[in-house]
């Protein structure tokens, strides 16, 4: 019934970051102008971070851009999202983000084959510089490998 969509929209700066430890596929709470957008591809995950508010997720600083062909309708740009996930995903995020280190980090947004928007959240701890530099050779060490695997 659905097509397969080709959205996908990652946060690259995330893996560059945090470690994320465990991931998260989570339903997002939009309007109809937003859902338009996103399917657009005019969405962008940098800057973004998620936090609780009163027990439930929310994700902050999302850049959805307006609809071109939205009226008077057309949504906020970066207005906070409620995360739709399990109560039994949602105690263990709060649990972990409260231990000292960790914070929850989108990595991707998507539309998935019934055609709603989903978003993979991470929970991560933040890398220091010497990580960084390691996570930069691994990723130079793979792209000589496989420059020399091609010839």
């Amino acid at each position: 019934m659905f097509k397969k969509s080709s959205v996908l929209i990652k946060n690259k700066r995330a893996t560059f970051d945090y470690e994320i430890t465990e991931r998260f596929t989570a339903g997002i709470q939009l309007f109809g102008t937003e859902i338009k957008s996103i399917r657009d591809g005019k969405a962008s995950l940098v800057d973004t971070f998620c936090t609780f508010i009163s027990n439930e997720l929310w994700v902050r600083n999302m850049h959805i851009a307006t609809y071109f062909f939205g009226t008077y309708n057309n949504h906020e740009v970066r207005r906070d999202r409620k995360l739709l996930l399990q109560r039994k995903e949602l105690k263990k995020l709060l649990k972990a983000t409260k231990e000292t280190g960790f914070t929850i980090v989108p990595t991707k947004l998507f539309i998935n084959d019934k055609g709603l928007a989903k978003i993979e959240i991470g929970l991560a701890r933040g890398k220091k510089n010497y990580d960084k530099r390691e996570s930069l050779k691994e990723k130079e060490d793979k792209r000589a490998i496989d420059r020399v695997m091609k010839h």
